[in-house]
């Protein structure tokens, strides 16, 4: 998890970092553009990260526990 962000930690399992359906999935369903892939490798756009709206579409989409969305102003995690 990126340890610079203000307001919003992600943390991606290792079983959907290197799915590309699931890549490809995130990245077209975001819509502040969080996630994107290379080589069909998962990975965050950090710079679009703060802009997270907390919509939960990628928890909809993505296996239980494999994808946590940190609220860093609270603490709290949504899994």
């Amino acid at each position: 998890m990126r340890q610079d962000a203000t307001f919003i930690g992600i943390e991606i399992d290792d079983t959907i970092a290197a799915d590309p359906a699931i890549a490809t999935k995130l990245q077209d369903t975001c819509p502040v553009d969080i996630y994107t892939h290379t080589n069909g490798h998962l990975a965050i756009a950090e710079h679009n990260l703060d802009e997270c709206i907390l919509c939960h579409m990628c928890l909809d989409i993505t296996p239980p526990g494999t994808l946590t969305v940190h609220r860093l102003y609270d603490e709290g995690p949504h899994t």
